[in-house]
């Protein structure tokens, strides 16, 4: 599970180089050697989490999906976005040199603050991202007091 942590540059600075390492060397490791494994691949696509006043926003990369291909679910303040990008030809009638596209299931889950309307939650999946809106309670949202 993802918790909501602030982004900040130093932390994108240290850790994408070990990030990219470790993905790269872990796919390599389980590349299928046979068509049947690709089936069974998982991959995690892309999360970029923003905060307003107003709300926080989840943009999810899902190239090549449709919203039919991807399922949200939202209990006790947990995300879950769960769907599958399947692979577009029989693996088994080619040959492929290198395969570097993600195909098979995945699976992110985000632990939400308290502080956001669950009802009012908006999806729009539009251009290959999922933009998923979760407003803020208004008791929660900053406001300015007036001095007498």
């Amino acid at each position: 599970m993802n918790a909501l942590t602030r982004w900040t540059a130093a932390n994108e600075v240290f850790r994408t180089p070990f990030d990219r390492l470790f993905h790269q060397a872990f796919n390599e490791f389980l590349a299928p050697a046979e068509a049947e494994q690709v089936s069974n691949r998982r991959f995690l696509p892309a999360a970029d989490i923003r905060e307003t006043a107003e709300a926080l926003t989840l943009h999810v990369e899902l190239p090549g999906l449709t919203k039919d291909d991807v399922s949200i679910t939202l209990e006790n303040n947990v995300l879950t976005l769960s769907g599958e990008r399947k692979l577009e030809k029989d693996v088994q009638e080619e040959s492929y040199h290198r395969m570097e596209r993600s195909y098979g299931t995945f699976i992110r889950t985000f632990a939400l603050p308290n502080n956001l309307e669950t009802e009012k939650v908006e999806a729009i999946f539009k251009d290959g991202v999922l933009n998923i809106s979760l407003p803020k309670a208004e008791e929660t949202k900053p406001r300015k007091i007036v001095i007498r």
